[in-house]
């Protein structure tokens, strides 16, 4: 018995196969292209998200016995668009990334809808969310709007462009998960909310059907495979990693090192408001909705991915730990990496990217090494405001970067708790298996955890005096990099 999970990932898609314990059996990686055609915008090509997902999809499969395989997961970067023609199931433009920025000022002129959006979806009203972008894409895209007025355009996440191209039923759907993130779905009617539909402009008939987590979501082609695999499990990435590190426990807490920071506590059936994290649907499971909170940090690993390919400071992302470690001390340099704006707790889309403490003695390692600490005081800031009415007493790491050593025991340090990593750090693949596995009695939701086992923990070993000494000079950093493309573009309108 085998089950496949899709892993699409904002910088890679990756397939992985699992056995009836949870066992990986065979894994497949492809990264696919980034392009930032203006200042702020980020895209993906659809139809290379479409080639590299096929293909690892055949490759993690063609070592075991496709007949064994009882059925698929997906779990996909959220909030991303993309938009085609059903007639022709061609895209009609690259896919808007959840990173992008260039819908900075519809989201602004939406300021006054923006009790109501929180009120409703949980969500703010940032650029981060799939609302504006849609309006964008309907309002700049020539063909869509007369796509949509003919019925022939689908709009969806990247799940629900996957789902359309891999199934023989061509079914526009989505889970609950991914349409909580949309800013279009009222996360307590449980349906798309037409008070928001009208605010961003957008036609509910583009939008996917929304279905429980695990539910049908269509057959996976013959063509592909050899034959038919339903595809019974669909949730998006931090989900699916605070599934598989904290099941139904609630007020536990989760960080997915990837491409963001992800920071996700389980609230089960109560939907909580806050200031400055978001509300979201964790999953739909056994006809019972859970809630979650979470604290969304726009650049994390993908800092280092910086690092490597824009400043050629390191071949490789793993080479950081020793480049950190190189260095007694950070010697005071800080990088606040504001590259797409500030997320959680921020959410200043007007922020920008900031290296400072520069001497002539700074180094490539220096900045590598301020580029790791970032993630750890990013994640300080979101744990602060998850724990203003509990304290934390551990944190469970997962994602690429969860094993590079130096950060996560600067990350204990900085947080003064200890961090754990799970036996597999690919939890949010984990957690799309999972769905497929619950689905046919394998596992229960409490089991989950259990067959993903903590591996190792690191202990705090920074004193509480030096740790205070680091985070304010960071918080200083901090304040420096905010509304600084705002204050640019006041000055040249002046």
């Amino acid at each position: 018995m085998a089950i496949i999970a899709l892993d699409l990932g904002t910088t890679g898609n990756r397939a992985l196969v699992f056995d009836g314990s949870g066992q990986i059996l065979s894994s497949a990686y492809q990264e696919f292209t980034q392009s930032f055609p203006n200042p702020g915008w980020v895209e993906h090509d659809p139809i290379e998200i479409l080639n590299t997902t096929i293909s690892v999809l055949k490759e993690a499969t063609s070592t075991i016995c496709i007949e064994d395989v009882i059925g698929i997961g997906i779990t996909n970067q959220r909030e991303t668009v993309v938009a085609w023609n059903t007639d022709t199931g061609q895209p009609i433009y690259p896919a808007i990334v959840w990173q992008c920025r260039r819908t900075t000022d519809i989201c602004q002129k939406n300021q006054t809808h923006q009790h109501t959006i929180k009120e409703k979806t949980g969500l703010f009203c940032d650029p981060y969310f799939s609302a504006s972008k849609i309006q964008w894409l309907l309002d700049h895209v020539p063909e869509a709007r007369q796509l949509a007025d003919q019925n022939a355009l689908a709009i969806g996440t990247i799940d629900s462009w996957i789902i359309w191209n891999l199934s023989s039923e061509k079914a526009h759907l989505t889970d609950v998960s991914n349409a909580s993130r949309t800013m279009l779905y009222n996360i307590h009617t449980h349906t798309y909310d037409q008070e928001l539909l009208s605010i961003w402009n957008i036609p509910d008939h583009c939008l996917a059907e929304v279905k429980p987590s695990i539910s049908s979501f269509g057959h996976l082609r013959s063509d592909l495979l050899g034959q038919q695999i339903p595809i019974t499990g669909v949730i998006g990435d931090q989900q699916a990693a605070l599934l598989t590190q904290c099941g139904h426990r609630k007020n536990t807490i989760k960080n997915t090192y990837g491409t963001g920071l992800f920071l996700v506590k389980n609230t089960g059936n109560q939907c909580i408001q806050s200031d400055q994290l978001i509300s979201t649907i964790a999953w739909s499971v056994d006809q019972q909705l859970s809630y979650a909170l979470e604290g969304s940090i726009f650049i994390g690993g993908s800092a280092i991915q910086w690092c490597r390919d824009g400043l050629k400071l390191l071949s490789n992302a793993k080479d950081s730990e020793s480049m950190a470690k190189s260095l007694g001390s950070n010697e005071d340099v800080y990088f606040v990496p504001a590259l797409s704006g500030l997320g959680c707790p921020y959410w200043d889309p007007n922020a920008r990217g900031l290296i400072i403490g520069l001497t002539r003695g700074t180094t490539q390692e220096h900045i590598v090494r301020a580029a790791l600490e970032s993630l750890a005081y990013q994640t300080k800031d979101v744990v602060d405001q998850m724990t203003q009415t509990q304290p934390i007493t551990e944190l469970y790491a997962d994602g690429g970067a969860s094993s590079n050593h130096f950060l996560m025991q600067f990350q204990a340090d900085i947080l003064q708790c200890p961090v754990s990593i799970p036996t597999i750090t690919e939890t949010t693949a984990f957690g799309a298996a999972s769905l497929v596995a619950h689905n046919h009695g394998l596992w229960s939701i409490d089991q989950i955890s259990n067959l993903n086992p903590i591996v190792k923990t690191f202990e705090p070993l920074m004193s509480k005096e030096d740790r205070d000494i680091l985070y304010s000079r960071w918080t200083d950093a901090v304040s420096r990099s905010k509304a600084w493309a705002d204050t640019l573009f006041n000055h040249i309108s002046e």
